[in-house]
């Protein structure tokens, strides 16, 4: 059986309490409690976006958290938490077809882990698992006998008119479900003139309920599920799900919406620290900048190389595979001119490399996780295919602009799932590493930062796991040790800009101020950008880049003070007692040494094992616990009320 990790039981357990308090009191109240049980000290207040007092809640989980099989176990809590239901019917919503696919066949293969807990939950024979597409084949009989589960895309759902789309469509196969319903609540759509035109209805059919898929949803009040639901904030969306009547709404992201229209109710946030301690992902990120796209792919097939290396040292078989992303046909490193520069440049084999592009798809078919598999090298353009998932892939290297490219956080993604949900005996595989070519650390680190917390980093986090490397790295054989990958001075920001320089900043003893050949300022600061720097700099910008300019500041500090040691952070060590003796006048520490220099007529064999000082006094002490309204109270019962157990016959002496 699948073991959840400490994060996921978390999450599951804040769901439950949260739920269950909402059965039976005000959702706003059970989102309050349910916070401060967590200890979180400032709630945020609850949103209803007129669902009323239908839960509408986010469970806030980083890429890699394992969000998919978080969703299966959600189902039984529900059912037992709030639903009113043996056998609910659920609505799992995906952003894309690709993930509808690959989450169905999950869903749809007997023991694997997103299925395993829905079928020991609800029974193997009371389970079943529909695409969208064949919802017909649901029978009457079916409903509150079995649990019903629908994969399906929230496109195929979000239209303003309702006239022709599939789900919405009056269909004489969903007839039986509505014999007898009379809808006196008007939750049912029904049947328009527009519906008569397009699917040859009678007149006198209008306003009767209409025989349709998403009318069958709203009659039975649907647990929803939504994966991905950043994408899913719009006024169109909101609508769309109040149509479906749900009795409950759970999202699962990495990034929720947090602006001030739309922002998600996030019941629970998973840190990539807490992914880290359970050994799912991979920290830190090794980044290295390199003057140009050619040494950065060669220093992205070295790192590789070394990786496998160590790789060798494993029980657990890892082959460590390197990820480039390589321009588009017009760029200047396009898929053909990289293929080609890995071969005749870097002498790697033909057969270790494989293009996943959309018109070439060499990974199709093959198992990355096979020792036979030949497969170290991948060169993609835009982004792997949507669930892609390998956690042997450990480099990422890019030839074109990060900042410029909307797949590097999900490439990004792709290098730091952990091989086996299990860390390795070398520290190096441990980590994953990116490699980009950018001459200015302060630049690409920047632009990394932003991906990483797009994919649910919190600042802080990306500062303590994002180290820089070293760029000059040496052949696979020439004997450098691996801890040499890193650079160990203290981070230092730089900046370029055009117009005259700020003379001013020269005064301050870690600046330095150069101007190129092209009239180019450009200032290095070393160490900690102090707010008095940092205004100056911002002078040299306006209007959106001084936005920019002031993030980056902000992240190169906070990686100074996570480079520092904490006597550099003015932290103050706890003061010890020391035990000391005194030779005459003078007290001086004691040790062993000493202590039988100056006594060398001591022994402890002279003292007697004997404490007359010391008793041991054993107590106990009874608690009276209570149901007080919503509330378990305890309380120190009154010695009156407390059982004498002294008397009781026990049967030991």
């Amino acid at each position: 059986m699948f073991e959840l990790k400490g994060y996921q039981t978390r999450a599951l357990t804040a769901l439950s309490h949260f739920l269950t308090l909402a059965r039976s009191g005000s959702v706003a109240d059970a989102f309050k409690q349910a916070q401060l049980d967590q200890e979180i000290e400032k709630p945020i207040p609850y949103r209803p976006y007129d669902f009323g007092e239908m839960p509408y809640v986010c469970l806030r989980l980083p890429t890699g958290g394992g969000k998919t099989v978080l969703a299966s176990y959600t189902v039984s809590v529900a059912q037992k938490a709030y639903l009113e239901q043996d056998y609910p019917i659920v609505l799992w919503l995906v952003p894309t077809n690709t993930i509808r696919q690959q989450t169905l066949d999950a869903l749809k293969t007997v023991g694997h882990p997103y299925r395993q807990k829905l079928e020991n939950e609800f029974g193997l024979d009371r389970l079943r698992v529909f695409d969208v597409g064949e919802v017909t084949q649901i029978r009457r009989q079916d409903i509150g006998r079995k649990t019903l589960i629908i994969v399906g895309t929230l496109a195929a759902l979000r239209v303003e008119d309702t006239s022709g789309r599939k789900v919405y469509v009056n269909h004489e196969d969903f007839e039986p479900h509505f014999v007898g319903v009379t809808d006196p609540e008007n939750r049912l759509e029904r049947i328009s003139e527009k519906d008569v035109q397009e699917n040859g209805l009678r007149p006198e059919d209008i306003g009767k309920i209409k025989n349709s898929f998403a009318n069958l949803l709203a009659l039975h009040q649907p647990l929803v599920i939504m994966d991905e639901a950043h994408n899913a904030r719009t006024k169109l969306t909101f609508d769309t799900l109040k149509r479906l009547h749900p009795a409950c709404i759970v999202e699962f992201t990495a990034t929720p919406d947090v602006s001030n229209t739309s922002a998600s109710n996030v019941l629970y946030r998973c840190s990539a620290s807490e992914l880290k301690a359970e050994n799912m992902i991979k920290l830190p990120i090794v980044l290295t900048e390199h003057k140009d796209w050619q040494a950065a792919v060669r220093d992205a097939v070295l790192t590789g190389k070394k990786l496998a290396l160590e790789a060798q040292k494993e029980s657990d078989f890892v082959r460590p595979i390197v990820l480039f992303q390589a321009d588009a046909k017009n760029g200047e490193v396009p898929v053909d001119v990289l293929k080609t520069h890995l071969i005749e440049q870097l002498k790697l084999d033909d057969k270790e490399i494989a293009i996943a592009t959309g018109q070439q798809r060499e990974l199709d078919g093959l198992n990355l996780f096979s020792p036979s598999c030949p497969i170290k090298y991948i060169i993609t353009i835009e982004a792997l295919k949507e669930g892609w998932d390998c956690s042997f892939a450990y480099v990422f290297c890019s030839v074109k602009d990060v900042r410029s490219s909307k797949d590097a956080e999900q490439l990004l993604g792709r290098v730091l799932r952990m091989p086996y949900a299990k860390r390795r005996n070398s520290e190096l595989l441990n980590r994953a590493y990116a490699h980009l070519a950018s001459p200015d650390f302060s630049i690409v680190a920047k632009q990394l930062t932003d991906k990483l917390i797009d994919m649910g980093f919190e600042a802080m986090e990306v500062a303590e796991n994002l180290l820089r490397g070293n760029p000059n790295q040496n052949d696979v054989f020439d004997g450098q040790d691996l801890s040499d990958w890193l650079v160990k001075t203290e981070p230092t920001f730089s900046f370029e800009v055009e117009g005259e320089p700020d003379l001013l900043l020269e005064a301050f003893d870690n600046v330095s101020v150069s101007i190129s050949s092209d009239k180019t300022i450009r200032y290095e600061v070393k160490g900690e950008v102090l707010p008095e720097i940092k205004s100056h700099l911002l002078k040299a910008v306006t209007g959106t880049q001084k936005q920019q300019l002031s993030e980056q500041i902000e992240q190169h500090n906070l990686r100074v003070i996570v480079a520092r040691a904490p006597s550099q952070r003015g932290e103050v060590f706890g003061k010890l007692p020391q035990l000391c003796c005194k030779q005459g006048d003078l007290w001086e520490l004691l040790d062993s040494d000493a202590f039988l220099h100056w006594r060398g007529d001591w022994s402890l064999l002279d003292f007697s094992a004997e404490l007359p000082n010391f008793n041991l006094v054993q107590t106990a002490h009874t608690f009276e616990v209570d149901v007080d309204k919503q509330k378990v109270s305890y309380r120190l019962a009154d010695q009156n009320q407390a059982y004498n157990l002294d008397w009781v016959q026990s049967g030991y002496t």
